[in-house]
């Protein structure tokens, strides 16, 4: 029997599966984050917050399950303790939007839960969108060089914003998720002048921009490296049961204490500090990524 013939009835099965499983979950999570926004108690914020917390877990951990489902193994090297009453700073490489399950599946309930800095224009993704402000997701909305060149009094208005939003974290742990390239890796974009023979470079001003907001309450790093030895899926593969494996490592760093505030933007020599040191992290986790694939030729 064609293959197709099982992989796209396969996939069909588990994406209306997520799609009912994200509305089943979504929709107490908007009604008790509507309660929350309209009772101001503090303590009973931060009770509604622990249970959007519980709801969004438990809407990861379905999720997860029908990963597995799907025939996709999952195998993960830890190199240090994982807490979830810790407060982290979560960096990864980027290949494929399979990355964010497959993150969500590694840590759902063995560190607090993810949350991702999002552009502010996602708040109106459907359904999407409310169940991140549900959740505290920080919206950000950054400005480019033309725009603060046009408009200086916009100079620093986004970390400000960005620290009021990362306030509410100080009561709840939390892991806060950054891909560091910025983007997905392909083939075109490493050919663009990468140094590393398996990432793009990274984007330093992110993690400096994370760490002026939050500095002060993070606890440590966790560095991820994801490879699929089967090559970058998408999610169609994902869902149609094509990614038969994936592999990561995951280790704690502690963050330098000179690094965790600092104009990134204005001081020439923390930059440049600051810029030594994700260099020396991606330089590592490009031998990393090396062995996960030696690892898979040895096999």
């Amino acid at each position: 029997m064609p293959r197709v013939l099982i992989e796209v009835p396969r996939a069909v099965l588990a994406f209306l599966a997520i799609a009912l499983n994200t509305i089943v979950h979504a929709t107490p999570l908007l009604l008790l984050a509507l309660v929350k926004a309209m009772i101001p108690h503090a303590g009973f914020r931060r009770r509604m917050s622990t249970w959007l917390i519980v709801l969004a877990e438990s809407w990861i951990a379905v999720n997860s399950a029908l990963v597995d489902g799907v025939g996709t193994r999952l195998v993960v090297q830890v190199d240090g303790a994982l807490n979830r009453r810790g407060w982290y700073l979560v960096l990864s490489n980027h290949q494929s939007w399979v990355d964010i399950p497959v993150l969500q599946k590694i840590f759902n309930r063995r560190i607090p839960f993810l949350k991702f800095f999002l552009k502010s224009e996602l708040i109106w993704v459907p359904v999407l969108g409310l169940a991140w402000w549900a959740l505290d997701f920080p919206f950000m909305k950054r400005y480019s060089r033309q725009q603060l060149e046009a408009r200086p009094e916009l100079r620093g208005k986004d970390i400000e914003a960005t620290r009021r939003a990362c306030e509410k974290y100080r009561e709840l742990p939390v892991s806060v998720m950054n891909f560091v390239e910025g983007t997905r890796f392909t083939a075109a974009k490493h050919a663009d002048g990468s140094p590393y023979a398996r990432l793009l470079p990274p984007r330093a001003g992110g993690v400096a921009f994370v760490l002026d907001a939050m500095g002060d309450m993070l606890d440590a790093i966790i560095d991820v490296t994801l490879h699929y030895p089967g090559g970058k899926p998408t999610i169609y593969d994902l869902l149609a049961g094509r990614v038969r494996e994936v592999r990561a490592h995951v280790r704690t760093i502690p963050i330098p204490d000179d690094l965790r505030a600092g104009s990134y933007e204005n001081d020439v020599a923390f930059r440049a500090r600051f810029q030594a040191w994700i260099n020396a992290l991606w330089t590592q986790k490009d031998a990393r990524l090396a062995q996960l694939a030696g690892a898979e030729a040895a096999a």
